[in-house]
């Protein structure tokens, strides 16, 4: 059971660069339904679609703020390990960086390796002036205090002080990867909270988060009546929903 969520959009303005990636295929906007919806809600919704193998089980935590729901567009990097001179060290990830739009999160694709940590400090920063709106590593960081202090929503596996030069590098980006067997495509929507990420394929968007937004309200009926005395099996039977 889920606490209850808002089904109205806050109208204080979204202090974040405005574009028209704010806006879902279903015509509701990010800012809204990162007040409204839930990775559980949007597994839920997947799962009445068919597609019940959308949220990677990865041990990726949040390692920085999570609040409100870390929702955009997939910006994906793919990453390798090296053990040799980088000949143009960090090209790639800063290509990737720079060429970052509005309400896009980005995606970092390392096969969950420490060898180093691939985010950090300045990568932030230089996120943060494109309007990136957060980060998922399948991998370590390093500056987690600093990012903090960015208010930057950070997803990873854990932390790493070493440096990415001659370590790892990005090989390719804005390229389908895949996490657990989940397919990340540039441009699906992904959302991570404190209980997982998941992935909206972009053929399904629509449909997809109209039911989510449908079980938002369902679910505060639901507990409504739990609050008011209904038991448990009764409200299931009354609402299904659960």
């Amino acid at each position: 059971m889920s606490e209850d969520r808002p089904t109205t959009l806050d109208q204080s303005p979204d202090p974040r660069p405005t574009a028209e990636s704010d806006r879902t295929d279903g015509g509701h906007s990010l800012a809204e339904l990162r007040l409204c919806l839930t990775v559980p809600l949007l597994c839920d919704a997947l799962d009445a679609h068919g597609l019940s193998c959308q949220s990677p089980r990865l041990p990726i935590k949040p390692l920085t703020s999570v609040s409100p729901l870390l929702l955009g567009r997939a910006k994906t990097t793919l990453w390798a390990d090296m053990a040799h001179q980088d000949p143009q060290p960090y090209q790639l990830e800063l290509a990737a960086i720079d060429s970052c739009r509005p309400d896009e999160v980005i995606v970092c694709a390392a096969g969950g390796s420490f060898r180093s940590g691939i985010w950090g400090e300045l990568l932030t920063a230089a996120a943060t002036n494109v309007g990136c709106v957060g980060v998922i590593v399948d991998g370590a960081i390093r500056d987690l205090a600093r990012i903090r202090e960015l208010g930057f929503p950070v997803y990873a596996r854990g932390c790493n002080p070493y440096d990415s030069r001659n370590r790892q590098r990005v090989i390719d980006y804005d390229v389908p990867v895949e996490w657990d067997s989940v397919r990340i495509e540039p441009g699906d929507l992904i959302a991570a909270d404190e209980d997982g990420i998941v992935v909206i394929p972009r053929r399904v968007e629509a449909s997809v988060l109209a039911a989510a937004m449908e079980k938002v309200g369902a679910e505060n009926r639901v507990r409504d009546a739990i609050v008011a005395g209904m038991s448990a099996t009764q409200a299931f039977e009354t609402f299904g929903v659960l």
